[in-house]
Parts: structure tokens; C-alpha cells; sequence
């Protein structure tokens, strides 16, 4: 607009600048004192809710960095170490909980999304059936990790008669995880606009066809980070790990059969001897450990999400 007024004739340029100073009245100065105020206190609160976020890592990576830095630590047990003895590593832990939740991703994720899928794309309306699945997600979402593992002890242990095992812990995961990633996958497939969905539609394309090719990969990065907001919903998850399969310090790679460590595990079973600080160098480490994969799988997510994302 200053550059119109700038090319227009002096004349029509001081009537154009009368008129703005006419329809665009300065603020009062309460307003902008309460502008200022509210400023303040919004940055205020980011400043406190930042302070026990920082604290919090801080601790971590200055207590658990002397165990993550040593060697061995990624690559060996904690097979044949005692709790006042220094050393050993947490290879099976990760290994057990990025198989646990290997498993849970490839059961709940497909069913999340076809479930966000159906609820937006074809469950519009007063459908029966859409209203009863939104109705179970709502109850998912609200369900403790505890009573979630309990349910499934009572079906796949009690019932069923399966021994303890990693794979009753991804089962038990994956009730966890769905409840997220359906409500965030719902949210990304709303945003995007219905004309592109009409224009597709208009075209001849089936509606499927529309979805699978149009809607997904617009929505595709949104959706991504839905699902790495589940894995790092579960994989720090506590009560189905101790309910459903146990501690064990050996490398266990079989899901189906005996005790498996985990990161969550490891630290529960190492802070009994927090006091001791060759298990308290543990439990810092591990700690920093579940971090660092979740840190991980997140910056992998968002690259991910850039390249497959719709080029404008």
C-alpha cells in the first residue's frame, strides 16, 4: 500500500493517506497496555513451563552421560553383573523394547489409520457404527497402561494359557497406541481441504482411489507424527512389562518365550539399589538411553515426513 501511495500523484496521495488516517484509528492506550500485559504473562508461562522440562534433562544427560559414553554399554548385557558392580551394558534392554515395540507398531498402526480413515472419509453423519467405534476410542484413550495390561493377562495368559512372554507386552501396547494415532490421523485428514477431494471425485476418480492417491499423501506428514507420538507414548510404558513378561539381564530376542529386559524394565529393576552407584550410573544411563531413541525415531519421522511430503 506505501508503494501505490508512493507512485500516485501528491494530490490524490494526501486524500489516500487522509482516508487511512480516517478508517484506521490508533489504538487506545488501554489496548495496547493489555497487548503488552497479556505478552508478558504468556511469556512468563512459557518461561515456567520450559524451567522443570530443561531441569529435567539436564539431569539425565549429565547423570547418565558416563554410562551411554562407556565401552560396551550399546553393544553388551547386564548377564553376570551385580548391582555394586560397575559395568555392562543395556544391548538386551534396547533390544527388547525395540522389538516390543516393533510388534505393537506393526499391529496398531494399520488399524489406527484404517480406522481414522473410516471415521472421516466414510463414517460422516449419524452412522451407527461410527459413532459406536468413535465411542471405543474415546474409551481407549482414557484407559490406564495397568488395566490395559491386566486385560490382556486375564485373555491371553489366564484364558488362553500362554506362559509370560514380549508378545503379550506389544498386545498390550497396542491398546495404548491405537487411541492416539487414530485422534491424530483424524485431525490431519480433516484439515485437508474438501475441494481437492470434490475436484478428484468430479473427474471420475473413485473414491478410494481418492483417498489412497490425494488425501493420504497430503495429510502424510501430519500422519507420521501421529504415529511417532504413540511410539513414544509406549515405548517408556512400565505396567505391561512387569505384569506380562518379567525382567531378565541375558539377551532374549524371542518374543514368544521367557523373560525379556527393556529400557522401562531396567530402570525399575536397577533403582531398587539406587543408592549404589554402580546401579544408579544404570538407571541414569538407561534413562538417557530411552531418550535418545525416542529423539531418534523422531528426527527419522520428521526427514521422512519432509521427503514424502507434497511438493507445492
Amino acid at each position: 500500500m506505501s508503494q501505490d501511495l508512493a507512485a500516485a500523484p501528491p494530490g490524490r496521495a494526501a486524500n489516500d493517506k487522509a482516508r487511512s488516517a480516517e478508517l484506521f484509528t490508533p489504538a487506545a492506550a488501554s489496548r495496547k497496555i493489555a497487548d503488552q500485559a497479556a505478552t508478558v504473562a504468556v511469556t512468563a508461562a512459557f518461561v515456567v513451563a520450559l524451567i522443570p522440562l530443561v531441569w529435567v534433562l539436564w539431569t539425565v544427560v549429565t547423570r547418565g552421560a558416563k554410562a551411554v559414553f562407556a565401552a560396551g554399554w550399546w553393544t553388551h548385557s547386564e548377564n553376570g553383573i551385580t548391582y555394586r558392580q560397575f559395568g555392562g551394558g543395556a544391548y538386551h534392554a534396547i533390544i527388547g523394547s525395540v522389538l516390543q515395540v516393533l510388534v505393537c507398531s506393526m499391529i496398531a498402526v494399520p488399524v489406527a489409520l484404517m480406522t481414522a480413515i473410516y471415521l472421516v472419509e466414510y463414517g460422516k453423519g449419524s452412522s451407527r457404527l461410527a459413532n459406536a467405534v468413535a465411542f471405543m476410542v474415546d474409551v481407549l484413550t482414557g484407559i490406564p497402561s495397568i488395566v490395559a495390561a491386566l486385560f490382556i493377562y486375564a485373555l491371553v495368559i489366564t484364558t488362553l494359557g500362554f506362559q509370560r512372554q514380549g508378545f503379550a507386552v506389544s498386545l498390550a501396547l497396542v491398546l495404548l497406541m491405537i487411541p492416539v494415532v487414530v485422534r491424530t490421523t483424524e485431525e490431519m485428514l480433516k484439515l485437508v481441504p474438501n475441494d481437492l477431494r470434490e475436484a478428484s471425485l468430479a473427474l471420475g476418480v473413485p473414491q478410494w482411489k481418492t483417498i489412497v492417491r490425494i488425501v493420504i499423501p497430503t495429510a502424510l506428514p501430519g500422519i507420521i507424527t501421529g504415529i511417532m507420538l504413540g511410539i513414544a507414548r509406549v515405548i517408556g510404558e512400565t505396567a505391561p512389562l512387569l505384569i506380562l513378561v518379567g525382567y531378565s539381564k541375558a539377551i532374549n530376542t524371542n518374543l514368544f518365550h521367557g523373560f525379556q529386559g527393556s529400557l522401562p524394565t531396567m530402570i525399575v529393576n536397577e533403582a531398587t539399589n539406587f543408592t549404589l552407584p554402580a546401579s544408579a550410573d544404570r538407571v541414569w544411563g538407561a534413562a538417557l538411553t530411552l531418550i535418545l531413541i525416542v529423539l531418534a525415531l523422531s528426527v527419522g519421522a520428521r526427514l521422512v515426513a519432509r521427503l514424502t511430503s507434497v511438493k507445492k
